[in-house]
């Protein structure tokens, strides 16, 4: 799962085997195999986009969105504090909470759940290093986060940020603690979902997606271990490090990004590319719920990526008219023919695979979620990873250190990022 998540995974120990978040998966043939086949190609993948896109940039973005953390980077001490700009939340600090558990990694820290003391409430923390985001140079990008997350916070489908602050050493964001496990987590389990159920979630999907459209935002990394149950059983998308702000209906951008298995074929082909890559990428979520893989995917990264530019869709079994028609067209190699390309998220909701949908009873909650993840509380860990929740927390994490100590020339890097809710946002 990509670094910047709420409940953030990550593949260890990439290689020749078939790993997800260090667990090797048997060749025994069974349901879900390849779903946990697929997460393991991911560093395999990323070395073919680096002979494939020599763009030292590109690739580099990539790469590092991909691995673990850098061990070899040694956590901050007084001496390299550096000070990173007023706070608009003076007084917040991390003595402020209880650090249960960590619930999840990435590239530039971890995110734990949270009670904070004054008034018991849960959140989840992403705790980030300064340190190595300014190694890596991805400052932009966690500001950019930053951003879109504020413009998120009254959507009911974007996950929501309460504030941030920052020490000399860490930056804290303080978001909504959702504990229904990824969409991931959940085809893992049962391999593929029915069709009610899956347009259920698709629908709530593309009412975040419209939303972020309509503030010029597109998102570029939609996949189910960004997409989040609450303890109702609604969708919670996370992750906004690679979105793209400033995007007007017809502009188009180039960076090349993505995750390897969803990536549109305009993207791989280094084309300029539009809001369109996010509906390229609902079709390919919407047919991985309803099929258990990625439209095209194959064991063989540079045959998945043949498969994608070249391969027609396949659409086997037994589904209905309308979902074949909507994943033929959201999955229409050309971006100008691709639906939603012409009235955007418009063009979505009023496909006949979502007339069972009523938009307003699904924007407000109205309708009753297909799965409820029976979650029995905050304190219900049962849907994240063992592997994080058992990790033990490192004492750095409440420290608060002198942001007096400062490195002057790295003081703008994050100028703002310090986030306060004013009366109007309550």
């Amino acid at each position: 799962m990509g670094m910047w998540v709420t409940t953030a995974r990550t593949v260890q120990g990439r290689g020749s085997c078939s790993c997800r978040a260090g667990k090797k998966t048997t060749h025994q043939a069974r349901p879900g195999e390849d779903r946990a086949n697929h997460q393991g190609l991911r560093l395999q993948a990323l070395l073919i986009l680096a002979l494939l896109f020599p763009s030292a940039e590109r690739v580099a973005f990539l790469m590092d969105r991909s691995r673990s953390p850098d061990k070899s980077t040694q956590p901050s001490t007084p001496t390299d504090n550096i000070n990173l700009g007023p706070s608009a939340n003076p007084n917040a600090k991390p003595t402020d909470f209880d650090f249960l558990k960590v619930i999840g990694k990435g590239s530039f820290g971890k995110v734990l759940l949270a009670k904070r003391k004054c008034d018991g409430t849960f959140y989840a923390v992403k705790v980030l290093h300064k340190k190595t985001i300014l190694k890596k140079k991805e400052q932009n990008h966690i500001m950019a986060e930053r951003n879109v997350l504020l413009k998120n916070v009254k959507h009911p489908f974007l996950v929501g940020l309460h504030y941030s602050f920052q020490t000399s050493e860490k930056l804290y964001f303080v978001l909504d603690y959702v504990n229904g496990g990824e969409l991931f987590f959940h085809l893992q389990r049962e391999r593929c979902f029915r069709e009610p159920r899956a347009r259920f979630y698709a629908a709530e999907v593309a009412s975040a997606i419209g939303y972020l459209h309509s503030l010029n935002i597109i998102y570029r990394d939609l996949k189910p271990e960004n997409i989040l149950l609450d303890c109702q059983g609604h969708i919670v998308l996370t992750d906004f490090g690679l979105c793209k702000e400033g995007m007007e209906q017809e502009e188009t951008t180039s960076t090349f990004c993505g995750t390897p298995e969803y990536l549109a074929p305009e993207v791989l082909k280094k084309q300029p590319y539009d809001r369109t890559v996010d509906w390229w990428c609902l079709g390919a979520v919407l047919y991985e719920m309803l099929f258990g893989l990625p439209p095209f995917y194959s064991r063989d990264v540079s045959q998945m990526y043949d498969n994608i530019l070249h391969k027609p869709l396949q659409i086997q079994g037994t589904k209905t008219v309308a979902a074949c028609d909507i994943l033929q067209g959201l999955l229409h190699k050309e971006q100008k023919r691709r639906l939603g390309a012409k009235t955007d998220f418009l063009e979505i909701k009023n496909h006949v695979f979502f007339s069972p949908i009523n938009w307003d009873d699904l924007y407000h909650k109205r309708i009753t979620p297909p799965f409820n993840p029976n979650v029995a509380g905050p304190a219900d860990l049962r849907h994240f990873d063992p592997e994080f929740t058992q990790e033990a927390i490192s004492a750095s994490i409440t420290h608060t250190p002198d942001l007096a100590a400062s490195n002057s020339s790295a003081s703008d890097a994050f100028l703002g990022f310090s986030y306060a809710p004013t009366e109007e946002d309550i």
